[in-house]
């Protein structure tokens, strides 16, 4: 009984050290293979992106308080960046939520931005590995990544990164 009690602790110890070593997760670079629903009920997949123009992914739930926040934050700084291709992507099923948000926003005044639901394919969430949200991924007018935020996305950062576009 100790034998097989030294046993299971030599595992855990050893299950534990593997898990403390292990790299942060680096999404692949390149922009993921999506399906959403828009508000006006249209699919869009990667292949309606602009060819040679910076693109924002936005990974966020229509009634998180952080990504309400970083809206109203974002809202000043629209035209800012009007030359980039937003495309705000959600696990959430009702669509009325997600219109909803879209009109709080005021985002029908802004052609560059897009917002839909994955539904429950959870694509861009896995891809990603979203843990919380927002998400934000950031990609060049080639489709190459430039900056990942996964904690508390300021919109100074977002400005930034995509200035350098």
């Amino acid at each position: 009984m100790k034998k097989l009690f030294f046993f299971l602790c030599f595992i855990a110890a050893v299950g534990c050290t593997n898990a403390q070593t292990q790299a942060p997760f680096t999404p692949p670079a390149y922009i993921p293979p999506y399906s959403i629903l828009t508000t006006d009920s249209v699919t869009i997949t990667p292949a309606n992106l602009k060819k040679n123009k910076a693109t924002i992914i936005i990974y966020f739930a229509p009634d998180c308080s952080h990504c309400q926040h970083l809206m109203f934050e974002l809202k000043p700084h629209m035209k800012e960046l009007k030359n980039v291709q937003v495309e705000m992507i959600t696990f959430v099923q009702q669509i009325k939520a997600i219109q909803t948000f879209y009109r709080d926003f005021d985002l029908k005044k802004w052609p560059n931005w897009t917002v839909g639901t994955e539904g429950y394919t959870y694509k861009v969430q896995q891809f990603y590995h979203v843990a919380t949200t927002p998400y934000i991924a950031i990609y060049d007018k080639n489709g190459k990544p430039v900056k990942y935020i996964d904690k508390d996305p300021k919109v100074a950062d977002i400005l930034a990164a995509t200035k350098k576009l």
